[in-house]
């Protein structure tokens, strides 16, 4: 049963992932040039205030082209068969417990919670500490004190989730279902809140370019940003989405063959 569990992961994931490319593919990948754009320009002009050379170019190793059809696609792909291939192993041994121990529930509802805690511990929190941002925003110099901060607030999301979801199920006997689950998102909040307000903060959109008290160039679009940051989110949610459906309708069909298994004599355990 926990390969045909890998298996429906993988092959979720795969969808949401492909999914998930198409999307950035339609609404990000402009916003994206726009912010390329934004950068060479504001590049030309530092160059030009100077008093260096504009005119030279550094050639990129990947074209736009390769890097926003091949290598968006591939990296997309791949990040949804790695989320896909952890869901199934956090839901077995997340279904493991809850099956054996509250038999009536269904297992796709727990994957469908398992998705939306997913997409809120993996993605959203540590999207509210430290944004997401287009090309050009962000200074060089901090890229890996931003890098560490953001993968430090993953891992402890992470981690206080699931402290959380064993506080939950340890409360459940002693307070009912409804107020230990209420009891273990407050205390996942309260967590990450102030983690987030320990961790390091950064503000680097870039400001309009001066010359004395001219402006030689204006400083980055604030619609690009918010344009940027909320296509963000909505391809995180497709992400998620998808995966916890697809995940959940591959339950619905490894339960009716298990069933048909058993029928003709075969003896494999279910999934209801």
């Amino acid at each position: 049963m926990e390969k045909k569990f890998i298996g429906a992961g993988l092959l979720s994931g795969l969808v949401a992932g492909i999914l998930a490319f198409v999307f950035a593919r339609i609404y990000i990948e402009p916003l994206v040039e726009r912010a390329i754009g934004y950068e060479e320009g504001r590049g030309h002009a530092e160059l030009e205030l100077a008093g260096g050379d504009a005119g030279h170019e550094h050639g990129e190793v990947f074209s736009r082209a390769v890097q926003q059809n091949w290598g968006a696609s591939t990296g997309t792909v791949v990040f949804g068969l790695i989320i896909g291939a952890f869901f199934a192993v956090v839901f077995t041994v997340l279904w493991s417990y809850v099956g054996r121990r509250y038999p009536l529930v269904d297992p796709r509802v727990v994957a469908g919670l398992l998705a939306v805690g997913g997409f809120v511990a993996v993605y959203l929190v540590p999207f509210s500490a430290y944004p997401a941002n287009p090309p050009a925003v962000g200074s060089d110099d901090t890229i890996g004190a931003r890098s560490g901060a953001y993968l430090t607030i993953v891992l402890l999301s992470v981690a206080f989730l699931i402290a959380a979801t064993v506080l939950a199920f340890w409360l459940a006997p002693r307070i009912g279902g409804l107020l230990s689950a209420l009891a273990g998102g407050v205390a996942y909040f309260i967590a990450v809140g102030i983690s987030i307000a320990l961790l390091p903060s950064f503000d680097e959109v870039p400001g309009p370019l001066l010359d004395g008290n001219t402006i030689v160039f204006p400083g980055f679009p604030a619609d690009l940003v918010g344009d940027f940051r909320y296509y963000s989110i909505v391809n995180q949610a497709i992400l998620w989405g998808v995966l916890g459906l697809g995940f959940a309708l591959s339950l619905t069909w490894i339960g009716k063959r298990a069933a048909r298994e058993q029928t003709v004599g075969t003896p494999q355990g279910s999934v209801r």
